[in-house]
Parts: structure tokens; sequence; C-alpha cells
């Protein structure tokens, strides 16, 4: 129970520097649709809204969407990209990156390497992107990130570092994964 607790009290998620650093490397952007999976404060969606015709904002805490700083629309509550029966021109997710023996917290802990909810994540958006299209997200040095670019190789995308920013504990490392 604690994982229910501590992530369903919070009921408003703030960007914070990963976001900023996505956000600058997206802002030029532009298709007909988009998805952000783990949408929490609104920033990056609302950011897409900008340059897409279609963006869908998705986040597992309900609370969280009704809270949202930058308010958007079509947000929908669901487990990563699940819910979906659509394709997108372009994905971004903040992934929940940290390693952590247990998840405490879903918007930051992503379990043994920095690895499990990731892959969770991954698995839900393979399908979403379209033919051409392209998934980008955020990653740590403290996680595993090789791991997580592995995984998505072996599941068919074609990942590479697109920017790297140097924070004082730790490099927060951007990644494209196109699908061809």
């Amino acid at each position: 129970m604690p994982l229910q607790k501590k992530y369903f009290e919070n009921d408003e998620y703030p960007p914070s520097e990963d976001t900023f650093f996505i956000a600058s490397n997206i802002e030029n952007e532009k298709g007909d649709s988009a998805l952000d999976v783990g949408s929490g404060s609104g920033y990056l969606t609302k950011l897409l809204s900008e340059n897409f015709l279609n963006v869908i904002g998705t986040d597992i805490n309900f609370s969280v969407l009704k809270n949202q700083t930058y308010k958007t629309d079509n947000i929908v509550c669901c487990n990563g990209a699940d819910a979906l029966l659509f394709e997108f021109d372009l994905i971004v997710c903040n992934l929940p990156y940290l390693a952590t023996d247990e998840i405490l917290d879903v918007a930051t802990d992503g379990g043994k390497d920095g690895f499990e909810i990731p892959k969770k994540i991954f698995d839900s958006v393979i399908d979403k992107i379209r033919k051409g299209g392209k998934f980008i997200f955020v990653t740590s040095s403290l996680s595993d990130y090789q791991k997580l670019i592995d995984y998505v190789q072996k599941i068919g995308l074609n990942p590479k570092i697109i920017a790297k920013k140097k924070l004082f504990f730790e490099e927060l490392i951007l990644v494209e994964a196109k699908r061809y």
C-alpha cells in the first residue's frame, strides 16, 4: 500500500528540470498527432499542442490530470498508452527512470536499474508509433540507460542519443527512437 498512498496523495506534479530539457529539444517538432505519456503537469502536452493538430496526454494518476498546472484537452487516465488505439507521429515521455529497489512513487521510480517501469511504458507505446514516427524519452546516468536503449532497439526502433545535460548529481540523457 505505500505506493498507492504516496502516489495518490500528490495531486499536483510540477514540471522540473527534465521536463524543461525535453521541451527545449521538441519545441520545433511538427506533425499531425502527438502523445505525451506521463503528462503530469501538462507542460509538454500544452507545448505539443502548439505544433500538432491532435495531441493526447496520458497519466496513471487521475488526480494529477484533474489538477494539471498547464490545463490541456484530450487527457486520458491510463497506464502508459495502453488505453489508446491510435498511431502518432511523435510520442514523448519523461520516464520514471530512477533506479530503485521498490516502486514508491511511479512518477519518478523506475525500479531495478531504472528499467522495470520504462519497459512497461515502451511496451505500451511501440504499436502507437506511426511508421516514420519517433519516440523521444529522457533518462539519466543514474539508471542503466544503455539497457533502455538496447531494449528500444530490440523492439524494433532505431535509437540514438540526441542531447545530454549535466546536472549537479546526474546527467540527463535524451533519446530519440525512430520507427522505420
